[in-house]
């Protein structure tokens, strides 16, 4: 195998790939890639067993072939050469040979065959998303999905479809985030999968804003979604998730409205002081005044407060300050509108006329 591209077009290709590869691995092939040269193209594929991600590019192909070369240090090496620079890449007595310019690199390899690749399961429902609108909707809940826990249905986000609306929920048990796009989706029947967190951040990161569309295939235990000349295919987590509309209080209540970029200042400040290890800052609601407050276990004390929209009975709740900023970074208005009963229970956090957005927020005892 052999084949000859410019350095802006490899790298793009090899970033696209290399977020899937882990950097210690059970297996030593899951630190290389596939990379396979045929009919004036070049296709990279990267996979952790769970989620493959697949591109390619045109490349001057002088011998068709396939091989798996280590991952990062391809990459390494693609990114420390100048821009515009030639790379040509040839597979020569069981090595890989590296040359551009006066650089000339030899890595090892291991056989293709060798390579773990995902099947594409038979049947399965088709549809199309704009890629700024699915990218609005992995931005606006991915935070709230939890990371390690041992109830492995919460390590992703649920897509829920229906007719008309796609949903997306996450949640961790201690905050939940769901947002509604519209999308004419023809079904029957409504339809729940849960997407694993290291899929829905690899996707996160490869989105852009584009209007264009792009095609998404859910199979019964596997998604496959292709942007451009990408496609990745994962695993699914197989399990129920809870029923979150059951944790999502009613609006009757209170209700207050504070200025997004006033409270995000006055929460930045005020955490400086607070508990390092539980983060907690109390927000008092009183008629026109939020008033913050954190301390910490040296008696160290901030104090803050701004303007509010309020004219209920005072009341007093704690909260994790990185919940609450988590929220506020991803709700685009200039003005947020709080509901919530008491001290204990949970409050609901939209922009002003954000209607399609919900974001839960359990309390915290201070």
């Amino acid at each position: 195998m052999e084949f000859v591209a410019n350095r802006e077009i490899v790298l793009p290709a090899l970033n696209k790939v290399i977020g899937v590869v882990e950097r210690r691995q059970t297996l030593p092939i899951l630190g290389n890639l596939l990379v396979v040269a045929r009919a004036g193209r070049v296709t990279l594929t990267g996979t952790d067993l769970e989620v493959e991600v697949k591109t390619s590019f045109e490349a001057e192909i002088q011998q068709e072939g396939e091989t798996t070369i280590p991952a990062r240090k391809l990459v390494d090496i693609c990114r420390n050469l100048s821009e515009g620079a030639e790379i040509r890449l040839r597979v020569k007595d069981e090595r890989c040979v590296v040359t551009s310019g006066r650089g000339r690199f030899t890595l090892g390899l291991l056989p293709a065959a060798d390579f773990p690749t995902m099947d594409l399961e038979e049947g399965g429902f088709d549809f199309q998303i704009q890629e700024s609108q699915l990218k609005r909707l992995l931005d606006k809940t991915a935070f709230a999905m939890a990371q390690q826990d041992v109830r492995y249905y919460l390590n992703g986000l649920l897509l829920e479809l229906h007719a008309t609306v796609l949903i997306a929920v996450a949640t961790d048990g201690h905050r939940l985030a769901k947002f509604v796009t519209p999308l004419d989706l023809t079904l029957d029947t409504e339809r729940q999968v849960i997407v694993p967190n290291k899929t829905v951040m690899e996707l996160k990161r490869q989105l852009g804003s584009s209007d264009d569309p792009i095609s998404i295939r859910l199979s019964e235990r596997s998604l496959r979604v292709v942007v451009g000349a990408m496609t990745m295919t994962s695993k699914l987590v197989d399990g129920r998730y809870p029923e979150y509309e059951r944790v999502i209080p009613g609006h009757s209540g209170r209700t207050a409205t504070v200025e997004k970029d006033a409270l995000k200042r006055a929460l930045s400040r005020t955490s400086i002081l607070s508990n390092e290890k539980y983060r907690g800052v109390r927000l008092s609601f009183d008629p026109g005044t939020l008033k913050l407050l954190a301390h910490n276990p040296e008696q160290e004390e901030a104090e803050e407060e701004i303007e509010l929209e309020y004219d209920g009975e005072p009341i007093s709740i704690g909260f994790n300050v990185a919940y609450l900023m988590d929220v506020l970074s991803v709700i685009d208005e200039t003005a947020v509108i709080i509901h919530f009963q008491d001290a204990n229970g949970s409050s609901i956090w939209r922009g002003v006329g954000g209607e399609s957005e919900t974001f839960v927020v359990m309390p915290m005892r201070l």
